[in-house]
């Protein structure tokens, strides 16, 4: 499914460098990430997946993504604070030795900016779905300075294409707040070779969506994971790339 976006053949310098990569992916849910976490499995790479999506079809997904992963290890624990999130990162660092990369998902969806009216509650809201992704990045990046190994975080925010003007101030608001966090934490772990980029809502600007492409589905957003983590996305950090639509309405 994702070999014709990173190359045809079997033997392509992708496949064959993230073969055995340890990736962490937290918040994946059967909503949301599984196209990204299907890739990396395809591409055999060692998994750890987080997630609190308990349902069956969630089970269904981690069965078949450990018929093609090298390895998978689940943990489904909510992470909730700042504790539990350096409890977590240094188990899942621990799981294989390291980290190669490492995938946050977050979503906003409508049910979520349901009743949001004011700046006031837009600010918690952001808050609310970037503060997790914060804490998870600043921990999981020390854990890969603490063995030395560079690599790549990625924190991915969606939300559905905004539909009025309320909806289209939190995705401004949201992606702003993204890419201040992605500039500072990029600044801050660059000497030690570690990665951070961005994926957040795209804006829009006096009527018009801005220039430039725009990731519009999830096998996008895992084709720009997967060129990310590899060898040639390593000129690249500080970065916040354009999603629209990924989140369907609903979710």
């Amino acid at each position: 499914m994702y070999m014709g976006r990173v190359g045809s053949s079997p033997e392509s310098e992708i496949v064959r460098e993230l073969n055995g990569a340890r990736v962490l992916i937290t918040g994946l849910g059967t909503t949301g990430g599984v196209d990204i976490a299907r890739a990396f499995a395809d591409l055999k790479a060692r998994l750890i997946v987080h997630t609190t999506d308990l349902s069956p079809e969630m089970t269904a997904l981690i069965a078949l993504m450990s018929q093609s992963a090298s390895e998978i290890k689940l943990y489904t624990d909510p992470i909730t604070s700042a504790d539990a999130s350096v409890r977590f990162a240094q188990t899942a660092a621990q799981a294989y030795g390291g980290l190669d990369a490492v995938i946050n998902l977050q979503t906003i969806s409508a049910g979520d900016m349901t009743g949001v009216a004011s700046e006031a509650a837009v600010d918690r809201l952001v808050s609310d779905k970037l503060t997790p992704l914060a804490h998870l990045t600043s921990v999981t990046a020390n854990r890969m300075r603490v063995v030395l190994s560079e690599g790549l975080i990625l924190n991915v925010l969606t939300m559905p294409h905004p539909e009025n003007g309320r909806e289209t101030a939190i995705a401004g608001i949201a992606r702003t707040a993204l890419a201040a966090m992605t500039k500072a934490e990029a600044q801050t772990w660059a000497q030690h070779g570690i990665r951070i980029n961005g994926v957040g809502p795209r804006v829009l600007m006096s009527g018009a969506f801005t220039d430039g492409a725009c990731l519009t589905n999830e096998p996008d957003v895992a084709a720009l994971a997967i060129y990310l983590a590899s060898k040639r996305g390593r000129s690249l950090s500080g970065h916040v790339f354009d999603c629209d639509g990924v989140a369907a309405r609903g979710d």
